[in-house]
């Protein structure tokens, strides 16, 4: 039997090397964070610490000061986003595959395994930034991907888990599209709940702007 990768990344820690393996559609929801945060959110929450701003003193200003730290927060994010696209090596798990690859599991597999006690699961090994439990898509620097790694169907592998030894036989490996769950914009996305500078038409017609805020 081989023995799985045992270290546990530390939090935030990046890939190894650098290397930000990915699938397509976990590319595409990298972009589209990264294009909202810079065309929608950004903007928005600039135009009311702009108007935040204009209102007195800065020190005793709640919405500047809360609009200062949400810039912050989002600069940060844009930051980390553009390093993950920039390195991001892209794997088509649906592309032709050659040799021993087609039947050994490497990134991008979609693995059918059972443990000891007959439990069977399936599993999909995806980038570190494609991570979802719910959906079963574990990060190819995991100590189960690891384990699960180059083996085929019908191998048997030792994984080190926290919480002790386990035996796992491969049943199935196979490569098909992992559908990652698109990004979404947030409700009520726009300045994150920060107060709008109202327009002059505004300002004239209170009561029509509440009603159409409630629609």
């Amino acid at each position: 039997m081989r023995k799985g990768f045992t270290r546990k990344p530390r939090e935030n820690e990046p890939a190894a090397l650098g290397k930000n393996y990915i699938t397509p559609s976990g590319l595409q929801r990298l972009k589209d964070e990264h294009r909202f945060l810079l065309t929608r959110d950004r903007p928005a929450v600039v135009e009311v610490v702009a108007w935040a701003a204009s209102n007195g003193d800065r020190s005793e200003n709640a919405d500047y000061q809360y609009g200062k730290r949400r810039l912050r927060q989002i600069d940060g994010r844009i930051r980390f986003l553009t390093k993950r696209i920039e390195a991001a090596e892209v794997v088509d798990p649906e592309a032709p595959r050659k040799g021993h690859s087609e039947t050994r599991a490497f990134f991008g597999a979609t693995v059918r395994y059972a443990n000891a006690a007959g439990a069977e699961r399936v599993v999909s090994i995806v980038g570190t930034d494609e991570v979802d439990l719910s959906r079963n898509h574990i990060s190819w620097v995991s100590p189960l991907a690891r384990a699960l790694m180059k083996s085929a169907a019908g191998d048997s592998v030792v994984l080190q888990a926290p919480g002790g030894i386990e035996h796992l036989t491969l049943l199935e490996v196979c490569y098909e599209r992992i559908s990652v769950e698109p990004f979404r914009e947030p409700l009520g996305s726009d300045a994150k709940g920060l107060p709008r500078r109202r327009l002059p038409d505004e300002e004239e017609t209170p009561q029509l702007v509440k009603e159409q805020r409630l629609q």
